[in-house]
């Protein structure tokens, strides 16, 4: 899986941009707020349908522009594929693969799929379970379409019921559509619970084995899916974990309704990190907390490898420049195999070391 060709136009700071890549190694230099990682955000761009930066488009268009526009050459399958991505203001977001309407985030999934990692990712551990379940979510939605399908469904029902929690008291009519929302909710984190589990099985045994290589067989690294307490085995049928969800929900009724919050479901998962035993959020040192972070992020790659049969296409962006030299020779050895991107403020060392094609970025343009 790799992108071949990328043509931006209104991006970000790019005005108007065609890239051709190496179907093994890029490195993207030049100093801060220039544009490298804005191109790294057009690629997850085409890989998700939207970015990881901002919750709308209108951020993505370049200053006094009116929209812009992402297109990508992606070869995957034994196939080639022509993504578009294009936003206009006061009109509908229009995505199209080999020139054929997408619909839906899901349709995206097998064209072009990607992890992605910056140096805020080097605090994986140590931030709240809401990144652990972003994390979980972005290599998801890639890689099992009704994943995706039921996260949008999920997210659209949590947004309606936590309304109508807060609106109680002036529409207090509201509250008899509170059971049909929470057996929807249940049907939809069913699936969420399914696929989470299964996933972080596969995190759990790729990551400790990448722990363990990093930390010189120091150090275990174990990751657990948690989910709400009734559900005893997150790997049971969807009956039962409808029936669970539900009846978590009722034994939450009165907190959600005093709170006006929802309280009840996998909108709280979490991936619970430990490192020999200890949880690492609390009693991981910030070398540790690192070298987990990574594991979790190569974990990822291996797993899109074992679903999907090829390597996604990996971004690194300014992540080396963080770490030390041992952890920078670690990643260094365990990115072959697919297509890289590989950002950094200094010259083109990388490229020596990687034998990859060399992009100098200044202010949106791309210099010979």
């Amino acid at each position: 899986m790799l992108i071949r060709e990328l043509s931006l136009e209104n991006f970000r700071n790019y005005s108007a941009q065609r890239f051709s890549f190496d179907p093994v190694c890029n490195v993207i230099y030049g100093e801060n707020a220039q544009g490298k990682t804005n191109l790294l955000e057009a690629i997850v761009c085409l890989s998700a349908g939207k970015s990881h930066r901002t919750r709308g488009d209108r951020e993505l268009i370049r200053f006094q522009q009116s929209g812009f526009r992402i297109e990508g050459h992606i070869f995957t399958r034994n196939r080639d594929f022509f993504s578009c991505i294009k936003v206009e203001a006061g009109k509908k977001k229009q995505i199209t693969v080999n020139k054929v309407p997408i619909k839906n985030f899901a349709e995206l999934s097998g064209t072009l799929n990607s992890v992605f990692f910056c140096p805020e990712d080097l605090q994986l551990i140590r931030e709240g379970a809401a990144a652990r379940r972003r994390f979980m979510d972005a290599s998801l939605c890639q890689l099992r379409p009704n994943y995706a399908l039921a996260l949008a469904e999920y997210t659209k029902l949590h947004e309606h019921k936590t309304r109508i929690l807060r609106d109680r008291d002036e529409r207090p009519d509201l509250l008899d559509t509170l059971p049909d929302f929470n057996l929807r909710m249940a049907e939809a984190g069913a699936v969420l619970i399914h696929y989470r589990a299964r996933f972080a099985k596969l995190l759990s045994a790729y990551a400790a084995s990448t722990h363990q290589e990093c930390s010189g067989g120091r150090e275990e690294l174990e990751v657990r899916y948690t989910t709400v307490k009734t559900v005893a085995d997150p790997f049971a049928g969807r009956s039962d974990l409808v029936s669970a969800l539900l009846e978590h929900q009722e034994t939450h009724r009165q907190a959600e309704l005093a709170s006006r919050q929802c309280l009840s479901g996998p909108h709280k998962d979490d991936l619970a990190v430990s490192l020999n035993g200890l949880p690492a959020r609390s009693f991981a040192s910030q070398g540790q907390t690192r070298t987990a972070a990574l594991a979790l992020k190569l974990a990822a790659r291996e797993i899109h490898r074992e679903i999907i049969g090829e390597y996604p296409v990996l971004l690194l962006d300014d992540v080396l420049s963080e770490l030390d030299p041992r952890r920078q020779e670690f990643v260094l050895n365990r990115i072959s195999g697919g297509q890289v991107f590989i950002t950094c403020c200094e010259d083109d060392r990388l490229s020596r070391l990687l034998n990859g094609k060399v992009f100098h970025i200044q202010n949106g343009i791309a210099l010979s």
